[in-house]
């Protein structure tokens, strides 16, 4: 079937694959922070710094949390575990790539133009809805960078999404950037999604499907499922191109990543969900935590209840980068 223009698609929600429209994730959900295990630090600070143009928000000994200066939220945790080992070639089981939202293509360009500058070679991509560049931190956890395209362009063949790889025009990107310099992570970059690595898309399909409430979007591109809430392409992507196993406690690794919703009622909806799927539940004064079956954590909190910046434990300075 020829794809269809979005704005011209009506889409039943009163079922979807299912899954009930009441059990479905509320359309302003979105994805959090991510809570990495790094092996250092300060090497890992000047590269989030440095490449990424992240702010520190806060700092103690072995730990940091960064997001866009100024800005009252982190995107990233990094949490200090010396000795552990880089993910390993083929990865692990677990994350893939998390991936930073850049509020345009101009900003995009200007973010290509930087790491190019510095003498990087990320990889490329044209996702037909996005265009995205990849990047691994210094302990090799895969990073995506991108923008979206309108989502008056986004096609669809049938109910599923048109998602593509293709080559990047890259110096068209980078002409869009309006001959501004990289300056840092501006205003509106946000989290947009997460990707893992999983054992079997079927099982990936219950949990973040069925006992989450993700919507399918796409589910043909090969080897992989992407879901999402609100009509999203995508807040999670699992594929299953890494044999794994899952990431050992001393790798580098995602320790949780964060799904937000709007209120409490919402985090008590999926509990039940999960629980209902057989899945372990634990409650905790954030929200609720819960694993899949390679044992990636979700931390599902609401808008309303906010994570502090601080850390659980030990005074925090504020740290002027």
């Amino acid at each position: 079937m020829s794809g269809e223009v979005m704005s011209a698609k009506v889409r039943d929600t009163s079922t979807f694959d299912g899954v009930q429209a009441a059990e479905r994730l509320p359309e302003q959900t979105h994805v959090g922070a991510v809570h990495l295990q790094i092996s250092d630090l300060q090497r890992s600070l000047e590269f989030y710094q440095g490449v990424l143009g992240m702010g520190v928000l806060e700092r103690e000994a072995g730990r940091a949390s960064l997001g866009v200066r100024g800005a009252a939220l982190p995107l990233a945790y990094l949490v200090e575990t010396a000795g552990v080992a880089p993910v390993p070639r083929r990865g692990r089981f677990g994350l893939y790539h998390f991936a930073i939202l850049l509020p345009d293509r101009a900003a995009l360009g200007r973010f290509a133009a930087h790491v190019l500058n510095l003498g990087l070679r990320p990889g490329m991509a044209d996702h037909a809805v996005s265009e995205a560049l990849y990047l691994s931190d210094p302990d090799g956890l895969g990073i995506e960078v991108y923008a979206d395209r309108p989502r008056a362009s986004w096609t669809y063949r049938g109910d599923e999404l048109a998602m593509t790889t293709e080559p990047l025009d890259i110096a068209g990107l980078i002409a869009a950037n309006q001959a501004d310099e990289w300056r840092g992570a501006p205003a509106g970059t946000s989290m947009g999604h997460v990707h893992l690595h999983v054992g079997d898309l079927a099982q990936a399909e219950a949990f973040y499907h069925r006992a989450l409430g993700f919507d399918k979007t796409v589910w043909s591109y090969p080897g992989a499922l992407f879901l999402s809430a609100g009509g999203y392409h995508h807040h999670v992507g699992t594929n299953i191109w890494s044999s794994g196993p899952s990431a050992r406690a001393d790798e580098a690794r995602v320790l949780e990543w964060e799904l937000v919703v709007p209120n409490h009622g919402d985090t008590n909806d999926i509990a039940q969900r999960l629980r209902a799927g057989g899945y372990s539940v634990a409650d905790a004064p954030d929200g609720m935590r819960a694993s899949d079956a390679w044992g990636t954590q979700v931390c599902v909190r609401s808008e309303s209840h906010p994570p502090p910046l601080a850390f659980d434990s030990g005074e925090l300075r504020r740290d002027g980068a």
